[in-house]
């Protein structure tokens, strides 16, 4: 008997996408596009008719908007949601919230009438990931102090100041699911850590709403990378969508360098390239570096590099994980030390540095 195959509907209420992506779709024998709809709301019976595995979807439509009928999807349906935003900053700020609402993950939409060039296979790729997906209910929301960093950013009450080597750094990367798992580490950090290097898989245009929404939720002064931002304590750089981001080290302190360059595992920005470059500008043996939820193998050999130099590392597992496909490349590879819940990342990160005694953070175990 032949694998059933993935079963996808498109709402979206251009004619043009509708048929481009049911094309591009119909292409890979093992998904099928068993219908289409304008809107939500002939969305609602087709769901009920033709019960998709997947469902793609779009956030500007008439009569209902594409985030709030994913809010009542995911309470009353749940099924895993890839959201197509259009490349924009408002179209960036819908996906992150789309992300928050419980989406799959979200894809940049054509912004031309025909541009579709290589979307089909990014959505494709994200479908059949989808597919394969244990939906989670959502966390009850956490009450987060939104703070205007209109002035020196407020330490944590029970977080006295630190002094580290100078060299000392955190790495983080995360692709699928990582916007929201990187929220819930950052939000929990206190300012008083050494900088954060932070690669997300996102399109192009929605990093810096990235990196913004980070900032007005957390203590920390979070933003999009420039090429020859400092990273100093109490400081998050996010690297640019369509951009790599490297670490330089310069005189006492690290520069960050953001670069054009090919794609790295299909992706640009990598993981692979950030930890590379903190690896070969001596950072390992003061960085805590670490892989969340994610498709794909990117980071894996770069943390391993880490490791090797003297660097402590970690995965995020595999319950907590929406796609536990480059923590599990971390892990099997041996490039991270232990594997953690999401829910007590940010703790083992501050755990590394409360006994850090100005050289380099200490293992608290052994793989």
């Amino acid at each position: 008997m032949l694998p059933r195959k993935i079963r996808v509907l498109i709402i979206d209420d251009s004619a043009v996408v509708r048929r481009m992506a049911t094309d591009a779709l119909s292409a890979d024998p093992e998904i099928e596009v068993v219908g289409t709809a304008i809107d939500p709301y002939a969305a609602r019976d087709k769901i009920k008719e033709l019960n998709p595995d997947v469902i793609t979807l779009d956030i500007e439509m008439p009569r209902m908007d594409g985030l709030t009928f994913l809010e009542i999807l995911m309470q009353r349906r749940p099924v895993p949601v890839i959201v197509m935003s259009s490349l924009s900053q408002r179209g960036s700020e819908h996906a992150l919230e789309a992300l928050r609402l419980g989406a799959f993950d979200v894809i940049g939409k054509p912004s031309g009438s025909y541009s579709f060039g290589d979307l089909g296979v990014e959505l494709t790729a994200k479908i059949k990931a989808a597919a394969g997906t244990r939906l989670r209910a959502l966390p009850p929301p956490v009450k987060l102090i939104a703070y205007t960093h209109a002035g020196p950013r407020p330490p944590a009450a029970d977080s006295p100041a630190r002094s580290f080597d100078p060299r000392s750094v955190i790495l983080l990367g995360a692709s699928t699911g990582g916007t929201e798992a990187l929220r819930e580490v950052i939000t929990r950090l206190p300012p008083n850590l050494p900088g954060i290097a932070i690669v997300q898989h996102i399109p192009a245009l929605f990093s810096r709403a990235f990196a913004n929404r980070l900032r007005s939720l957390s203590a920390l002064d979070v933003r999009e990378a420039a090429d020859g931002d400092r990273l100093t304590p109490g400081v998050a750089l996010v690297a640019p969508g369509n951009f790599h981001l490297l670490l330089q080290w310069q005189h006492d302190h690290y520069r960050a360098r953001v670069v054009s360059g090919p794609q790295i595992w299909h992706q640009r920005p990598a993981v692979d390239m950030l930890f590379k470059s903190a690896a070969d500008c001596g950072a390992a043996p003061h960085a805590v570096a670490g892989i969340l939820t994610g498709m794909g193998k990117d980071g894996a050999e770069g943390l391993l590099n880490l490791r090797g130099k003297g660097a402590t590392t970690f995965a995020q597992d595999e319950a907590t994980s929406i796609v536990y496909g480059m923590p599990r490349a971390a892990w099997e590879n041996k490039a991270a030390q232990r594997q953690i819940p999401l829910g007590e990342v940010a703790n083992f990160i501050i755990h590394q540095f409360s006994t850090c005694h100005g050289t380099h953070p200490v293992v608290s175990h052994s793989p």
